[in-house]
């Protein structure tokens, strides 16, 4: 009876584990088709209804190396739950909130949950069978793509009858069942490092960090050579070169710089601060180019060369082929990896991201060029996202799983939040003279070919990364505890 479950185990593990991290993406990206709807109900600013997004992305840089940490020393399922319990209070504050700060403050809640990912990594790692770990971390992967494409498609289904509070009512839903049958089926991790908070680099880091996403995310909106703009950048500059200063001296720091400087680890995370760019890159400005034209009086319709006057939810349903193939690729590339290597699917994922990003570049007229690029990028982001997971698996000690595949987590989202304001920029500089600020076609045209250009970069620069990783030097040797009693 104990062999039976223990053969049934790696398979509720990973599935209990994928409906975490899906729950988790789709709130990501589930209230961006709601802004608008949020900012009229709640009559705020188009400034601070952009909080809305940003707060949710600048917790979540900022907890996801902490959490990481603190689960290689304290145990991943302890600080799992600790996440989740953190991610249904926002949830749920968020769907009772009365005003746009309190909205705000629960969407931070929820971001700083961001750990849910690198702590699922390490679980992976360390509950699955070796051969199943590829699979795994591909599947989990996947998760990213998959959720933000469907929380884009569901927020318009949900917002065609339903309050916008609706949006988090359904999803909390999910953690709540998650973190039961969590509590009670998953085991808790035998490998721990001991060490000590090292809470001097955790306050610089998210200094540093909370500078460079406020800049990034307000940079349209201040100007991007304001002095308020270039100011918060240049203090994140030196945050973050303080932190390094202090990660070097102190006993026990949060993160080992030896380990972010080592090649697999350093270019393992320059291809997913490039991989978030192509991604957000697209993704977030196709609902847009083929919304134009809808809902205009026909006189400014006749006006816009482009677009496909669509709706909400037939813009949504233009991810939905990226979303799918990313639910079999990110598995599939996982079980190739023993053959192939990570290295080297990394390197053809990111070759087919820059072509789909190409291809929407050049052909854009018709639904289904839409649709076949929107194919290419959830192939090519399906596989660089689970060979990333791979790559940093590969590359680091057992004990350090959580911390280094949360600055991966975090290069991720940089990339993302940085893809995200270059298109936003261009679509704002870049008009149809007499319209109200309608972007032109070569401002979408300018955004695709970059994020294709930079996919392709990307494949360049996987070639630096070693082909399998090497242990870092000088980390702590992991202590090993007895399962829990009754859990494996």
């Amino acid at each position: 009876m104990a062999d039976d479950a223990r053969r049934v185990r790696p398979g509720v593990t990973l599935g209990l584990l994928a409906v975490v991290c899906v729950s988790y993406v789709l709130q990501q990206t589930l209230v961006v088709p709601a802004l608008p709807t949020i900012q009229r109900d709640l009559d705020t600013t188009t400034t601070w209804t952009a909080w809305v997004f940003t707060g949710f992305l600048l917790t979540s840089a900022i907890a996801t190396p902490l959490l990481g940490k603190l689960g290689d020393t304290y145990g991943k399922k302890r600080l799992l739950m600790i996440a989740m319990g953190v991610f249904a209070v926002g949830t749920v504050a968020a769907a009772l909130a009365p005003s746009i700060g309190a909205l705000i403050l629960a969407r931070a809640l929820q971001g700083a949950a961001g750990a849910i990912f690198p702590l699922a990594f390490g679980i992976v790692r360390d509950e699955l069978p070796p051969e199943r770990v590829g699979m795994g971390l591909g599947l989990l992967s996947a998760t990213f793509g998959v959720g933000g494409g469907a929380g884009l498609v569901l927020s318009g289904v949900i917002l065609e009858s339903l309050h916008w509070s609706w949006l988090f009512w359904i999803g909390a839903v999910p953690i709540v069942v998650a973190m039961v049958l969590t509590w009670r089926l998953l085991p808790e991790s035998p490998i721990r490092t001991p060490s000590r908070v090292d809470w001097q680099g955790a306050l610089t880091l998210s200094i540093g960090l909370s500078a460079l996403l406020v800049a990034l995310s307000e940079g349209e909106t201040w100007g991007w050579l304001s002095a308020a703009t270039l100011g918060v950048f240049a203090l994140s500059v030196v945050v973050l070169c303080l932190w390094v200063v202090v990660e070097l001296r102190v006993p026990q720091p949060m993160i080992e710089i030896g380990m972010m400087r080592d090649r697999a680890v350093l270019w393992t995370n320059i291809v997913a601060f490039i991989a978030g760019f192509a991604m957000f890159g697209t993704f977030l400005l196709v609902p847009s180019f083929v919304q134009m034209g809808a809902n205009l009086p026909p006189e400014l319709a006749a006006m816009i060369p482009y677009g496909f006057a669509a709706s909400v939810i037939v813009a949504g349903l233009y991810l939905l082929p990226a979303s799918a193939v990313m639910l079999i690729v990110g598995p599939l590339g996982g079980i190739l990896e023993n053959r192939v290597g990570a290295r080297s699917l990394t390197c053809v994922g990111s070759v087919i991201l820059g072509l789909g990003g190409l291809t929407l570049a050049l052909f854009h007229d018709r639904g289904y060029q839409i649709v076949i690029a929107m194919t290419l990028i959830g192939v090519g982001v399906g596989l660089v996202y689970a060979m990333l997971a791979k790559l940093i698996v590969d590359s680091v000690p057992r004990e350090v799983t959580g911390v280094a595949m949360g600055m991966n987590t975090v290069m991720r989202t940089i990339g993302g939040v940085v893809g995200g304001q270059v298109g936003a920029a261009l679509l704002s500089a870049a008009t149809i003279s007499g319209t109200p600020d309608i972007p032109s076609e070569g401002a979408f045209t300018a955004m695709f070919l970059i994020a294709g250009a930079a996919a392709l970069v990307g494949a360049v620069a996987t070639l630096r990364i070693p082909r399998r990783g090497v242990r870092v030097p000088g980390v702590a040797e992991p202590v090993r505890l007895r399962p829990e009693p009754g859990r494996g």
